[in-house]
């Protein structure tokens, strides 16, 4: 099973919903975690509805810290958008998508990049190697 890390500034919007459609495209294949150079503590309540209105439950979720996942081996560490914020994390792939911070954008806009994640998180998933 690979191991994700999707990592961005706070762990609320973002790297949230990144984990997110890696549970729900990749069950079974992948184990997904989401972590912040600067956690704010909480998910944002915008992420949560916009997963809501896909049938994913954000609740459950919490904001990490990078601190948090130094001791896991990752096959992938995708960072997105938090450039010199987000330190090396050991991983044996790498990837650096750049995706604009959707916090204080208005619900369609919110959306739009919420399914700009979705299909990048598709696409890795699809270039994942399949395990027995």
């Amino acid at each position: 099973m690979q191991k994700l890390l999707f990592v961005c500034v706070e762990n609320a919007n973002r790297s949230q919903m990144a984990q997110a459609f890696a549970t729900l495209h990749g069950a079974g294949r992948v184990a997904a975690y989401s972590a912040g150079s600067r956690p704010s503590g909480t998910v944002n309540p915008k992420a949560v509805a916009a997963m809501h209105e896909l049938g994913y439950d954000l609740n459950t979720h919490q904001s990490k810290s990078l601190d948090e996942m130094r001791n896991v081996a990752f096959d992938y560490v995708v960072t997105m958008g938090c450039g010199d914020a987000c330190p090396f994390i050991a991983a044996r792939h790498r990837r650096d998508w750049q995706i604009p911070d959707p916090r204080n954008l208005a619900p369609a806009e919110f959306n739009q990049v919420r399914d700009l994640i979705e299909c990048q998180v598709q696409a890795l998933l699809a270039e994942l190697p399949v395990t027995p």
